[in-house]
């Protein structure tokens, strides 16, 4: 068996004891399967599969350690749909973050604050899409008109570490849409 890392970001606690306990058997089970009652209960098919969704988050080789850190921080806050699900503390991770929103508005467009809303709402769950809009603008990412009548993005080519994290939210949202409703992931 692998001895080499795989992070596995449990969203609910509760939810992943109960489904391990149903599927644990009488006998004590080995470690392989072990790991395929853990990857189940955490809603994967098998260890395989697993094993083959986090690495394809495994970013490209040229990042620092300083930037695999961050983006790996980054993509903690994301759920396995690729929805943020909290704000990070960190400010560099905050701004980073703020990638995967960029890209969810149009390009040379102007946008009403609506709109610019619903986008962020929709990238989000922990209800607070405003902070997200003006961190947007404070990163120079989204200019706005003073009186919020209008919002644009800011063209820019994206830093290689960020669109690494768009690239992990993008398959993250491509996973989700390939699972058919009430399935667990890959």
């Amino acid at each position: 068996m692998s001895t080499s890392p795989l992070p596995l970001v449990i969203e609910d606690l509760s939810k992943f004891a109960r489904a391990l306990r149903e599927s644990w058997p009488a006998d004590p089970p080995g470690q392989a399967q072990t790991l395929g009652l853990i990857a189940k209960a955490a809603g994967y098919r098998n260890h395989q599969t697993l094993k083959a969704h986090i690495g394809a988050e495994t970013p490209e080789p040229g990042l620092s350690d300083l930037e695999l850190r961050r983006l790996r921080d980054a993509l903690r806050v994301f759920d396995i749909t690729g929805v943020m699900t909290r704000w990070p503390l960190k400010t560099s991770v905050q701004g980073l973050c703020l990638a995967a929103f960029w890209t969810a508005l149009p390009a040379r467009r102007d946008l009403t604050e609506k709109e610019v809303n619903a986008a962020l709402k929709s990238g989000e769950s922990f209800g607070d899409h405003v902070l997200i809009r003006r961190s947007l603008i404070e990163h120079n990412m989204v200019t706005r008109e003073i009186d919020g009548s209008r919002y644009r993005r800011v063209e820019r080519k994206p830093t290689p570490l960020e669109r690494q994290l768009i690239k992990a939210i993008s398959e993250r949202k491509q996973a989700a849409l390939r699972e058919p409703i009430g399935g667990g992931r890959p």
